[in-house]
């Protein structure tokens, strides 16, 4: 049986709205302090099949060492190869040049019933294909001032359903949002002349 792969995003923003510095940094993400909090990532993490993520997204990942990632990876890159993949990440990440329908069509082939989406353009990409499903942003309490976008330019505006909000003793305030899905068009009528 087939099922509908949907999408679904668990991200950290900053509260400008940037979720990585100019050079694609992260350490801003590490300044507060976060022990014993859940945030509910391993959770989320139970929740999914898998992860497709965007190449430079990917590129960062490879920067953290060793593969973090128990769950099989799809990387949507024009411009990377399997044949470009770590010896160590062979049957663990695939690397395809296919749209985001494309994949999510192929994902459900597969049985992924859920895929997390990560990557700034990615997350753009899949929201104007409505893809999304669900987002959980989680806002960090800092002004980055400029750096690379949560959200760009969509074809029309998505209509979200706000779900819950959390709020940590960290300072770290995590909201989840349904994307509303726009009605699908009626057929039009039989003319009747």
């Amino acid at each position: 049986m087939t099922f509908l792969t949907t999408g679904h995003v668990y991200i950290a923003v900053s509260l400008d709205g940037f979720i990585a510095a100019p050079d694609g940094g992260l350490d801003w993400l590490m300044k507060q302090p976060t022990e014993g909090e859940d945030h509910g990532y391993d959770d989320f993490m139970d929740s999914v099949d898998g992860l497709v993520m965007g190449r430079a997204t990917y590129e960062k990942v490879l920067t953290f060492g060793a593969w973090p990632y128990a769950k099989p990876v799809v990387v949507l890159s024009r411009s990377l190869a399997a044949r470009d993949l770590r010896e160590d990440l062979v049957g663990k990440v695939r690397i395809v040049g296919d749209s985001p329908k494309q994949v999510m069509d192929a994902l459900s082939k597969e049985g992924w019933r859920r895929a997390y989406i990560d990557g700034g353009q990615l997350i753009q990409a899949f929201l104007r294909e409505n893809l999304i499903s669900d987002l959980v942003l989680t806002r960090i309490p800092i002004l980055l001032g400029s750096g690379i976008p949560l959200f760009g330019r969509l074809d029309e505006a998505v209509d979200l359903k706000h779900v819950k909000t959390v709020d940590y003793p960290s300072g770290l305030v995590q909201s989840t949002y349904q994307v509303i899905r726009p009605a699908s068009p009626e057929s039009p009528l039989p003319s009747s002349g």
